[in-house]
């Protein structure tokens, strides 16, 4: 595996200056008669030549500089810089970047088709992996990025059945610090760093939709109705202790029953309840 390999390029200003120089010397031999026309030419198109040297680099930019396919390392340092004119440049920019995924149609855990896409913010790190170990890093990025897309969805369900269940929906930071780390191990020999990743879409796929947001409807009335019977179950406690505790009416069993019963309807009930009083004994 090629690994990246610092290098630093003589300043370019100066080079330019004794360019500019020697061309104006051999200019002035030249009509002085001074050399002979036919070395003063050779002379000429060499320091032109050398002139094919200078390149540019810019911030956050590098250059890959390669001799005869050979690779002899990277040009980080911005500024005006001169190699050897034989030198081949590769431009590789060195900026974050970011892309979103198309959606993706994957099925969750539970088979249940979902569509899902992300947000991937990435940069280069090692150019010399980037550009000698895969055929085009930011194509590899975006094919392996969607890879690791489809594999997470399919670990987790959509939504959580139970409090300590992970989901899709309900775990949003945990699945992205996950996706992250399957990314990033997807990318580690192109030299790409993953600096974050995020879920950017999200939802059942349309043709099970209205299904799944029914089921989600009839999942929440039976929480809310399991909540609300657990609390009067408590209430319809409380009160038979405190009675038997202050001993203001001692109830027996079959009593305590239907005094339970009528709690559970008047406290469990949608729609108001109407009160009866009853004049006569409790046991006729």
């Amino acid at each position: 595996m090629q690994k990246e390999k610092a290098m630093k390029p003589i300043a370019g200003l100066p080079v330019v200056l004794v360019g500019l120089f020697l061309v104006g010397a051999l200019v002035i031999g030249l009509i002085s008669r001074l050399l002979h026309p036919g070395l003063g030419v050779v002379l000429l198109a060499l320091v032109i030549f050398s002139g094919f040297g200078l390149f540019m680099v810019h911030p956050n930019q590098a250059k890959v500089i390669q001799l005869f396919g050979k690779y002899i390392g990277t040009a980080k340092e911005p500024g005006l810089r001169w190699a050897n004119p034989f030198f081949t440049k590769l431009n590789v920019s060195t900026r974050i970047r970011n892309f979103e995924t198309s959606k993706l149609k994957v099925n969750d855990q539970r088979g249940n088709p979902i569509e899902i896409a992300a947000v991937v913010v990435w940069k280069v790190v090692d150019t010399a992996e980037a550009v000698f170990e895969v055929n085009d890093f930011e194509n590899f990025v975006r094919v392996q990025s969607e890879a690791a897309i489809r594999t997470l969805a399919c670990q987790y369900p959509y939504d959580a059945h139970g409090e300590d269940e992970v989901s899709l929906v309900s775990n949003t930071t945990l699945i992205s610090g996950r996706l992250k780390e399957e990314v990033q191990g997807r990318l580690d020999q192109a030299g790409i760093e993953i600096i974050e990743t995020r879920m950017s879409h999200l939802a059942y796929s349309p043709e099970i939709a209205q299904a799944m947001l029914r089921r989600q409807q009839a999942s929440a009335v039976i929480a809310a109705r399991r909540e609300i019977v657990d609390g009067a179950v408590g209430m319809v406690e409380h009160a038979l202790e405190d009675l038997s505790a202050k001993k203001v009416v001692d109830l027996d069993e079959e009593r305590k029953a239907a005094m339970v019963s009528n709690l559970l309807v008047v406290l469990c009930s949608e729609s108001e309840t109407q009160p009866i009083i009853n004049t006569g004994s409790l046991y006729s």
